[in-house]
């Protein structure tokens, strides 16, 4: 059950974090949301594996950080820089409201993380984080800037040349700690991303 509860509620989270980001740069999020599930939930089982089974805490943000710039400048198609200042913007943004939260509601962050608390900051923190988006869709506030104008010259070329090397890295570090599972929702996530860069249409701004 504990497995369960990690898996979807950290799933919210993210799905959280990605609708923030989308809202700040005035994208349509239910246009992806499909997609967005399927990273995700993948994104919360390497989470999982690497806090329980590696027990490195501290890669887990890291490579949530990377999963999220990966999807969207190859599934949403948003240029890689801007898809990296949308993912850290709003991945810090979500954590600085969750502290606040923290500190309003229980009072520390130890207080917090004790288990009959855990959960409970968790869908707080979502369900914040989901009516922070919606309130910058709803006002539209966001980056107005031309997203292309900082595309980089074969730039989905350096995309899959990053992909391949962060997989290759983070396989050699779980074989060497024979995490095969782990090393398989890793392949299976940026085979989607590598797919996706080559058959996703072009973003859509949010113009409604």
């Amino acid at each position: 059950m504990d497995v369960v509860l990690f898996l979807l509620l950290s799933t919210l989270e993210t799905l959280a974090i990605y609708a923030l980001t989308m809202s700040l740069l005035k994208l349509k999020a239910s246009r992806y949301a499909g997609q967005a599930v399927v990273v995700m939930l993948l994104s919360s089982l390497q989470s999982y594996l690497l806090r329980n089974s590696l027990e490195l805490d501290y890669l887990a943000p890291m490579t949530t950080v990377v999963i999220f710039v990966f999807f969207y400048a190859a599934v949403v198609k948003i240029p890689v820089i801007w898809s990296l200042i949308g993912t850290v913007l709003s991945y810090f943004g979500y954590a600085i409201m969750q502290g606040l939260l923290i500190m309003a509601i229980f009072g520390s962050i130890e207080a917090a993380q004790l288990p009959e608390n855990a959960y409970l900051t968790q869908i707080l923190s979502a369900a914040a984080g989901f009516l922070l988006a919606w309130l910058l869709h709803r006002f539209k506030i966001g980056i107005a800037l031309e997203l292309e104008r900082l595309r980089l010259k074969y730039e989905y070329v350096i995309l899959m040349v990053l992909m391949a090397i962060v997989l290759l890295l983070l396989a050699i570090l779980f074989y060497m700690a024979q995490l095969w599972l782990l090393i398989l929702f890793f392949s299976l996530t940026f085979g989607i991303f590598l797919y996706y860069a080559y058959h996703s249409e072009e973003f859509e701004v949010d113009e409604d």
